[in-house]
């Protein structure tokens, strides 16, 4: 019995602080998409972490390159759906709109990854998962149309949103194929390879639309991006996982929308109203719903 509540306090501080971390990338996300195009930050962001990265991976890439053979065509459709379609979307979205909508419709993620899995692994959701998600989509349309449903028929006031839902579908997408697909590789190097592969991506849109050159005004917020959301958090979150488990630790991914809600409060002076509270408790309680399992079968799944 004691042995189950001696979780040190680190250990719930870990995904505290990667949630932190990922919830005021989204908040320099928009604040600097004046400053740089969305292409150059993903570029960049990715490069970074690509460059921070190689002296650690290098021998472990080479020491994996038989794996790595066997799964290259997955790590490049993981690299393509993570950091390409999901993270260059995001940061289109956000020259259309907040960062808090983009926070509260992030937390939408686990919704659809249910019907992701539905598609791709043939995995029925039980009727709490239904209802949840039911529950969490009208949330999330309630803070699209801001407060009003019949708003959302002039969805060209809502473009940003709109391709921040997408963004998070193709999100959705990598979760389950991380899934289906269970990589015999260590963690770190299918990351650095999917980075690798990310990077390949860009260059056509880079030849195509240009990058952007650093300055004053977006050089620290891509520093940031490059180091904190793309390596620190994620390893937070991998530490955290294995100290708390899975479970556990998804309950901190729902603190992502009060965070950067409370960030962009203070930094960028947007407003939280009424129909973002509304909007924000269907969903999350939504979210909590569908976590909720039938039989212990599920739970192993998850």
């Amino acid at each position: 019995m004691q042995q189950h509540q001696k979780t040190p306090w680190w250990a719930l501080a870990l995904p505290l602080l990667a949630v932190l971390i990922w919830s005021l990338n989204i908040v320099v996300t928009r604040y600097v998409s004046d400053f740089i195009s969305p292409v150059s930050i993903s570029f960049y962001r990715w490069l970074i972490a690509f460059v921070l990265l190689t002296p650690f991976m290098l021998h472990r890439v080479w020491q994996a390159r038989q794996q790595i053979r066997q799964h290259i065509a997955q790590l490049a459709v993981l690299g393509a759906f993570g950091m390409v379609l999901y993270q260059g979307i995001a940061y289109t979205a956000s020259h259309y709109t907040s960062a808090t909508n983009m926070g509260i419709i992030n937390a939408f993620i686990p919704v659809f990854t249910i019907f992701v899995s539905m598609l791709l692994l043939r995995d029925t959701p039980n009727r709490f998962a239904l209802i949840g998600s039911v529950l969490s989509f009208l949330g999330l349309l309630y803070v699209i149309g801001q407060g009003n449903f019949a708003a959302l028929l002039a969805m060209g006031h809502h473009f940003g949103d709109a391709l921040m839902v997408v963004a998070v579908f193709f999100y959705a997408f990598y979760g389950v194929f991380l899934k289906k697909w269970r990589l015999n590789l260590p963690l770190m190097v299918s990351v650095y390879i999917q980075i690798a592969f990310a990077l390949l991506f860009h260059l056509p849109f880079i030849i195509y639309l240009g990058l952007d050159a650093l300055n004053s005004q977006n050089a620290l917020s891509v520093l940031y991006a490059g180091i904190f959301p793309s390596l620190c958090a994620p390893i937070l979150w991998m530490l955290a996982v294995q100290h708390l488990g899975p479970n556990r630790t998804s309950i901190f991914m729902n603190l992502m929308p009060v965070f950067t809600a409370i960030i962009a409060l203070i930094w960028l002076h947007e407003q939280w109203t009424i129909y973002h509270t509304l909007g924000g408790i269907m969903i999350l309680c939504g979210i909590a719903l569908a976590q909720k399992k039938n039989a212990p079968s599920h739970l192993r799944s998850v």
